[in-house]
């Protein structure tokens, strides 16, 4: 949690339009999808670090989905995991966006031209 509001903080302080890989709703959704309790502290905390309403997110495309060194989840955790997120960032009040299956490059037109 340091990180991320750290990061937030950073992020406050910058110039221009700052996008984030991950964000303070989702250390909510990890621990419910572990079945550890959510500290009040965490809680407050993403109820008081605001990002943007708008939050894009990717699903685990079957399609494209591959597991190597830095994935190391299986296509059904990574389902789990997007479930988890998808309820915690909703329950918080942010609007998700699913990106298109589609190449990178696409999808970067999709989020660019949607925050422009």
């Amino acid at each position: 949690m340091s990180r991320d509001l750290q990061s937030f903080q950073d992020a406050s302080d910058a110039e221009g339009t700052v996008l984030f890989d991950r964000g303070l709703p989702d250390l909510v959704g990890y621990l419910t999808l572990c079945g550890l309790p959510v500290p009040a502290h965490f809680l407050k905390a993403v109820r008081s670090f605001r990002y943007n309403r708008t939050v894009f997110i990717a699903p685990p495309w079957p399609e494209i989905f591959r597991q190597d060194e830095e994935r190391k989840q299986s296509v059904e955790e990574a389902r789990q995991t997007f479930d988890a997120m998808v309820r915690a960032y909703t329950v918080f009040g942010y609007e998700l966006i699913h990106l298109p299956l589609a190449p990178v490059p696409d999808r970067a037109s999709f989020v660019l031209e949607r925050i422009s």
